[in-house]
């Protein structure tokens, strides 16, 4: 990752590369008023600061553990809110994790239905699938 203590700005490239998130996204989550409007050039280009990239590094670090950008846009106030209890963001935090496990279960029973399928299909040069009348009833 890019050293962004010592340059005092970044253009939105630099800024992609040093905080995981790609261009697009920093310009959609700009757009969506994720994160704040990037300062820009005379000539019209964003310049990011070592501060904004924290704040993407911040985002994208929520993204891969599963946040929504509404629980993201929460967790940066509080993030930028010193004067914030720790609780509120347990509470965040404990709220995803449930949201995680019901998503789990589900998945595992996804899983257990289609083995469940898979292994009653014969797999052979006949034509009837139990997978398919499966599919074809619900």
């Amino acid at each position: 990752m890019m050293d962004t203590s010592q340059a005092s700005t970044l253009n939105i490239g630099e800024a992609a590369r040093a905080s995981g998130v790609s261009a697009k996204m920093i310009r959609h989550y700009e757009s969506i008023g994720l994160i704040g409007a990037a300062r820009r050039t005379d000539a019209g280009y964003r310049v990011y600061t070592g501060q904004d990239v924290r704040v993407l590094q911040f985002v994208h670090r929520g993204r891969a553990l599963g946040f929504s950008l509404d629980q993201i846009r929460d967790l940066l106030a509080l993030w930028q809110d010193k004067g914030r209890a720790s609780a509120d963001v347990r509470a965040l935090a404990r709220s995803h994790i449930d949201e995680l496990n019901r998503k789990i279960a589900e998945m595992e029973a996804m899983r257990r239905t289609l083995e469940s399928l898979a292994d009653s299909c014969h797999g052979d040069a006949r034509s009837d699938c139990p997978i398919l009348d499966d599919l074809a009833a619900h």
